[in-house]
């Protein structure tokens, strides 16, 4: 695969950016760098080895969670810009059915 102008502009209107020329040139430079290290770990052969669940052999338990500095439900819902009769937050519809 090989990046070209018209992959960086469809990159480009995906994600919402305008690039100046020299962005759109240092990102195909940069993008071509990462494809052509790709293929050069492609040529790897990996049959023997085995998938990695941990990057090193400790294993830390997961702490448990403490609840502290907890705001009180009042509290919060003062500072809501519009709040329901029954306590909750009210936020603009964002989805129809």
């Amino acid at each position: 695969m090989k990046i070209d102008d018209a992959l960086i502009s469809k990159l480009e209107r995906l994600s919402r950016l305008e690039l100046a020329v020299e962005e759109r040139a240092q990102i195909k430079v940069d993008l071509n760098n990462i494809l052509q290290m790709v293929d050069t770990l492609e040529e790897l052969n990996t049959d023997d080895v085995e998938p990695l669940i941990y990057m090193n052999e400790e294993h830390k338990a997961p702490r448990e969670d403490i609840i502290s500095n907890e705001l009180p439900h009042e509290a919060a819902i003062a500072n809501a810009p519009v709040s329901s009769e029954s306590g909750h937050f009210l936020v603009p519809k964002v989805m129809d059915k």
